[in-house]
């Protein structure tokens, strides 16, 4: 189209190539990130110690709750991350951290492991990210709801990658569960797969809805996580409480 010898681009062209244009950088920034890791050694050679985050129970006596996540093992940890919660109650001189595995599954174990020991380690060379932080009065009481969430959890003895259900299924979960006002990144796949079959439910932070046909196609609306669509286990969001677009792979591009 042309106006007085000026071409004019139809907006919905521009807007379509844009659109073509994020989908390729964002395509191949999530396939540079597979081949480096990828190339990686074998897990069992990587790093699992702490990546020294969590407080020392010897010098913390306050009951303290945390929840972490780091980049899964080999090139799907370009897509994902695994997450899991860590609590020390009052006065205890150590940690006990609450996940699900799948070589857990394999080997004939629960699903869902209870342990005392390091809560911040690296998973399998990957640096954990703390996502959730409570510490002092009233954590006694977020403890027992959690650890009463995690063992009530309806997944027990089953691991499925994706769409779920799986580690950010059951962390999903016991954030609903115990009332954590918990915002999952957009990297931990499995978080929308809603147990017993629901089709909705409250989000994983409780401060609003979220629809789910299994974990494959959803939508989720909350004040904690903001506006989010899922395809096929991949986040797409906005989050304007704290400005930031939640993008597949990527994550969080904004304010933490």
């Amino acid at each position: 189209m042309r106006i007085r010898g000026i071409r004019v681009v139809p907006p919905s062209l521009t807007i379509g190539r844009l659109a073509a244009l994020l989908a390729l950088v964002l395509f191949l920034a999530i396939a540079a990130q597979a081949c480096a890791r990828a190339s990686a050694g074998h897990w069992s050679q990587a790093r699992w110690d702490s990546a020294g985050i969590a407080p020392d129970p010897a010098t913390t006596p306050e009951a303290v709750v945390q929840v972490y996540a780091a980049r899964v093992w080999g090139w799907r940890g370009a897509l994902g991350v695994h997450t899991w919660i860590a609590v020390k109650p009052s006065g205890a001189p150590f940690w006990t951290t609450y996940d699900v595995t799948g070589w857990a599954v394999r080997r004939g174990r629960p699903a869902v492991r209870v342990r005392n020991g390091i809560p911040d380690g690296y998973w399998a060379g990957s640096e954990p990210e703390l996502l959730y932080d409570r510490r002092g009065e009233g954590v006694d009481d977020l403890i027992a709801r959690i650890d009463a969430a995690a063992r009530s959890y309806p997944y027990a003895d089953t691991y499925t990658m994706w769409p779920g259900p799986n580690s950010n299924t059951f962390v999903a979960y016991v954030a609903r569960e115990a009332g954590l006002r918990l915002d999952l990144p957009p990297t931990a796949i499995g978080k929308d797969y809603l147990p017993n079959g629901s089709l909705a439910a409250l989000s994983p932070s409780g401060t609003g809805l979220q629809v789910s046909l299994f974990g494959l196609l959803g939508v989720m609306v909350a004040l904690e996580e903001g506006v989010e669509l899922n395809v096929l286990g991949l986040t797409f969001g906005i989050d304007l409480w704290r400005p930031a677009l939640k993008l597949p792979g990527v994550g969080r591009v904004g304010a933490k």
